[in-house]
């Protein structure tokens, strides 16, 4: 519109807080989602398991409903780190399938339709696009993991008095887990949306990372007889790590059956940190090249 027109004014509301410019692009990508009835029966499935637990911790504490259950008391599952790592586990295979779901439809369709130019064009940096972007991975997969992860924790420590601060690390353990899970989940899945535009290819890759690098790795491992093929198994760092945090012996393994570390096929938990770490370096890196203003052409 042409200034001398006079009928170009000023924006006269208040401005968006610099700190909170990046969840315009989360209430968005919501609402969305909000639409996607498959995303809502994802959400209603992930709610049975902890439902199930937390009847599991109220029958053990409740021993005339166990006698009108007719359940004998030495046959039910102590509450301790085994129970809440398995728990982790189960919750964090709801959060992989969330993300194989949502992930890749966060960045393809703007690289598509050559939106990023006009997001740029704003008063966006990239780093506060891409968590933006991120953000919502971040409230959907911790709803599903450490949130009710904790709801559960609360509830074992209002039944059972004192046990909270002879089990605190199992608190701790359930959060630093599940954001160094949703961590890697999100960055992978931002970096495959923004890399393949066409999100059933973006989302079989999500698949295919996991279970094609975990099948390779296993394969070093017994070609070259060792053991150092796990770092490329992504579910075996994530285990290794989460039987860290919980101090669960190593024999038993770590969550459900994708997470289980297997006895004898041990690697040092600093390693790994460092793998993850380079796996979230290169989920970064390929986001830089794809996360510009403008594009190159050769």
């Amino acid at each position: 519109m042409a200034v001398y027109k006079k009928t170009y004014t000023r924006w006269e509301g208040a401005p968006t807080r610099e700190w909170s410019r990046f969840s315009v692009l989360t209430r968005y990508a919501f609402e969305d989602m909000r639409r996607k009835r498959i995303l809502t029966i994802i959400l209603l499935a992930s709610c049975f398991w902890p439902l199930l637990c937390a009847g599991a911790i109220y029958l053990h504490h409740n021993l005339s409903a166990l006698k009108l259950l007719e359940i004998d008391p030495s046959r039910i599952i102590p509450i301790d780190s085994k129970f809440f790592l398995f728990f982790l586990g189960v919750q964090s295979m709801f959060a992989f399938f969330l993300t194989a779901f949502v992930g890749p439809g966060l960045i393809s369709p703007d690289l598509t339709n050559n939106a990023l130019p006009t997001y740029l064009a704003r008063p966006f940096s990239r780093a506060e696009y891409v968590f933006g972007k991120m953000a919502v991975l971040l409230i959907l997969l911790s709803n599903v993991t450490w949130v009710p992860g904790l709801v559960l924790v609360t509830l074992q420590s209002y039944l059972s008095e004192g046990w909270f601060w002879e089990n605190k690390r199992i608190a701790a353990g359930l959060f630093v887990g599940s954001m160094v899970w949703i961590l890697v989940l999100s960055l992978l899945a931002l970096a495959l949306s923004a890399w393949v535009k066409w999100k059933p290819v973006a989302g079989a890759l999500m698949f295919g990372t996991f279970f094609v690098m975990g099948a390779f790795g296993g394969a070093i491992n017994e070609i070259l007889r060792t053991r150092w093929g796990n770092l490329l198994n992504i579910s075996h760092l994530i285990g290794a790590i989460w039987v860290s945090l919980f101090e669960e012996p190593m024999r038993r393994g770590a969550g459900a059956a994708f997470f289980r570390v297997a006895r004898a096929t041990e690697i040092p938990v600093w390693c790994c940190w460092v793998s993850l770490g380079v796996i979230c370096g290169v989920c970064l890196w390929m986001l830089s090249k794809k996360i510009r203003g403008f594009e190159v052409v050769k």
